[in-house]
């Protein structure tokens, strides 16, 4: 009976064994679409002093609410961009479902050098760190401009506070000028101070309104933009893991002398090149080693010259101190007798 063997099958791209995947960003969209939900249901219910208040001021609170939502659609941008890059990785990771999927832009890099690679990984050192320090830059990039925004709404708030302040006082002054009492009775005295404190009370509303807008509209873009960072740096550790996981190993370390040259220069010219300063070095290291001893030598003698010195000097002290203790106990001697001396009369 004859065995046939079975026609070996074509040979297929491995993919890469992976531990785990790239966590998906939307868990914080849906935590910003929450926020956004709860923000909303609260000027719901405040509807009717929301409305008063952005018509005290249309035109500086229409321009701060129009920035607040530029800032939560990019925000919300930038999720779903995060998203794609997210999905584009793990395709890639997967092996053949990479070329089902977008191209990325914000790892357009990273896709230029290893998207035409199949099967498993290895980048080198310098290719890993370059691709990483490339992403950390271009995550920077793109909140910015949301940084901005939230600066943006806090001044646009304290200018409308100010110019409401400036319109209060104007007016009260007015007001105050223009009264007269001599001029009539109370009531008409009482009806243009009320016709006259409108004005001020106008521009309380627009201080305090533009306040309200302009900080709210910040808190809203902050929280957003803090949810936005932590989706970024959850990408940005995990594709980190990554590409240390796929990341080659040094070469082993050489014995001798020829470690450092070898490990630390190129191959062709670079090689000679650097192998030729490090000749020049050594031959200049020779050359000024007997001018070294030289120096060492006199340096020698100097600090030899300077301890006898010292010495010298040190003898001279003691002598000094010598002498100094012998005059004391010669001047002791004469008070001795002098006192002596002077107390024999006494006696007698």
């Amino acid at each position: 009976m004859q065995v046939v063997n079975p026609s070996p099958e074509p040979h297929r791209p491995v993919p890469e064994p992976v531990a785990g995947r790239l966590s998906s960003p939307l868990v914080y969209l849906w935590a910003m679409l929450v926020f956004l939900a709860l923000a909303g249901f609260v000027a719901m219910i405040l509807g009717r002093q929301v409305i008063a208040a952005f018509h005290t001021n249309p035109g500086l609170n229409g321009l701060i609410v129009g920035v607040m939502t530029v800032g939560i659609v990019m925000a919300l941008g930038q999720i779903l961009r995060l998203a794609r890059e997210v999905r584009w990785v793990n395709a890639f990771r997967d092996g053949p479902a990479a070329d089902r999927v977008k191209p990325p832009v914000l790892l357009a890099p990273m896709a230029a050098q290893v998207g035409h690679r199949r099967g498993r990984l290895q980048l080198p050192t310098s290719t890993a760190r370059s691709l990483l320090d490339s992403v950390a830059a271009r995550l920077d990039e793109t909140r910015d401009v949301a940084r901005y925004l939230v600066g943006l709404l806090v001044f646009l708030g304290l200018l409308g506070t100010f110019w409401g302040l400036l319109t209060t006082i104007g007016s009260i002054t007015s007001t105050i000028q223009s009264l007269d009492p001599g001029a009539g009775d109370a009531a008409t005295v009482l009806n243009s101070v009320k016709n006259g404190l409108s004005a001020p009370l106008s521009g309380m509303g627009t201080a305090f309104s533009s306040s309200l807008f302009g900080l709210s509209g910040s808190m809203v873009l902050g929280f957003l933009d803090l949810q936005v960072g932590r989706a970024q740096n959850r990408f940005y550790t995990e594709l980190e893991d990554w590409i240390a996981s796929v990341t080659e190993a040094e070469a082993p370390a050489l014995t001798g002398g020829a470690v450092a040259l070898a490990s630390a220069v190129p191959n062709g010219a670079e090689e000679f090149r650097v192998l030729a300063d490090r000749i020049n070095r050594l031959v200049l290291e020779q050359t000024t080693s007997p001018r070294t001893s030289a120096a060492m030598a006199s340096l020698a003698e100097s600090i030899q010259g300077l301890v006898q010195h010292m010495r010298s000097e040190q003898q001279l002290l003691r002598d000094f101190v010598e002498a100094q203790a012998g005059e004391q106990r010669e001047v002791r001697r004469v008070l001795e007798r002098l006192n002596a001396s002077l107390s024999a009369p006494e006696r007698t």
